[in-house]
């Protein structure tokens, strides 16, 4: 694996802190509805699916994925529309109720602190905060390249009466701001009613099967090659894809592609993950807690702070280690502990490197990884070896 050395400006130009964030209020044609026109649209890393050329994005390089927050006052409407890739919310402390299919009447779902919620593709779906402040979703869409959304037929008409039309190529026309509609340009029209007709439906059970609250969450005790040591005392929760889990009987509730892994990681003061690296993009969010973050070795060594809604994207191949320092700020599920929202890149799992350290501590303590990269007994292992 390539060592990957981060600078300090990089490590910098990477933290995107909760002070960094930066909104968008004309972000989408609904921008002008009423109920619909108090949005912000925040787009951390990639510009998701914002139709306004003038979208702040705090980070711009492809990670395989985007993310990004919804932030809404009480009543504020998220008008129904389609995603082509994987949208899934991570509710940060909001209430806020969920709708789905072609008039937002197939289904609904209230979701509360602690939700991750996966939509499927290519169903309408929307959101209000029924919740008394703003909370906030955070989004991770699938793909760098999410191809946009498709809006339902009647916020389209909803828009135009507002001035506001969208262009085929996803560019947001305000003509009460006196643009015009590019010489050539075709505007979208409403997803013809035979294609609506003929979207999936869910149900409200199977909507569920894709939630998973604080409830839901299995929680591993021993998740990594560390779990043991001194510091390495954290606990991982699948929720989207294997990930990073170094445990062979750990099962994310979630198996389908999305183009990355989701993941919690809790522990309490002092405990964490020890170092180790991967070649894949990952993506790190304090929900509760102060953790410290730990790139590179030796005299490169750079340290960041995260507090709750401070953002890190840790490039591949960098050394990295996670500590909780104390549990002030954020709410976690679980009195005494802090919470990292954990986003890696790619569908399968991966594989991690651990510091030499790591490994010759762990294998003192009588745990080493076996050759498809889970948890064994070092003496059974040893044993193995020595009959082959």
């Amino acid at each position: 694996m390539t060592d990957t050395v981060v600078p300090p400006g990089e490590v910098a130009r990477r933290t995107i802190r909760r002070t960094d964030w930066v909104p968008c209020k004309a972000a989408f044609i609904d921008c002008r509805t009423p109920g619909s026109d108090r949005k912000d649209n925040y787009s951390f890393i990639g510009a998701g699916v914002s139709q306004n050329a003038d979208q702040f994005v705090n980070l711009i390089e492809p990670h395989g994925f985007n993310l990004g927050a919804a932030g809404m006052p009480n009543g504020t409407t998220n008008s129904l529309h389609l995603h082509f890739t994987a949208e899934v919310f991570i509710n940060f402390g909001g209430d806020y109720q969920l709708r789905w299919g072609a008039d937002g009447r197939q289904g609904e779902y209230r979701s509360v602190d602690g939700d991750v919620i996966s939509v499927p593709t290519w169903i309408f779906r929307g959101f209000t905060n029924v919740g008394d402040d703003e909370g906030i979703l955070l989004t991770v869409l699938g793909r760098d390249d999410t191809g946009g959304i498709i809006w339902g037929p009647e916020v389209l008409r909803e828009a135009a009466g507002h001035g506001l039309y969208l262009t085929a190529e996803n560019q947001l026309i305000d003509t009460v701001q006196g643009q015009q509609v590019p010489p050539g340009a075709q505007l979208i029209e409403p997803m013809p009613q035979e294609e609506i007709d003929r979207l999936d439906v869910f149900t409200t059970a199977q909507f569920r099967g894709r939630v998973t609250t604080a409830a839901d969450r299995e929680w591993t005790a021993e998740p990594f090659l560390c779990s043991g040591l001194a510091g390495g005392g954290a606990e991982l929760s699948l929720v989207i894809g294997y990930g990073i889990s170094e445990s062979r009987r750990a099962v994310p509730r979630l198996h389908e592609p999305h183009g990355f892994s989701l993941a919690w990681l809790r522990a309490t003061p002092g405990e964490g993950v020890l170092r180790h690296r991967h070649d894949a993009t990952q993506v790190i969010t304090a929900k509760a807690g102060r953790w410290a973050v730990r790139l590179n070795t030796g005299a490169d060594e750079q340290t960041v702070e995260l507090g709750p809604l401070d953002t890190l994207s840790v490039p591949a191949g960098a050394w990295r280690s996670f500590e909780l320092l104390h549990t002030d700020g954020g709410r976690a599920a679980d009195p005494g502990t802090g919470e990292l929202l954990v986003v890696t890149g790619g569908d399968g799992r991966t594989l991690l490197e651990w510091a030499p350290d790591v490994v010759a501590a762990a294998r003192r303590n009588g745990r080493v990884l076996d050759p498809n990269g889970y948890l064994a007994p070092a003496a059974v292992l040893a044993s193995a070896t020595e009959d082959d």
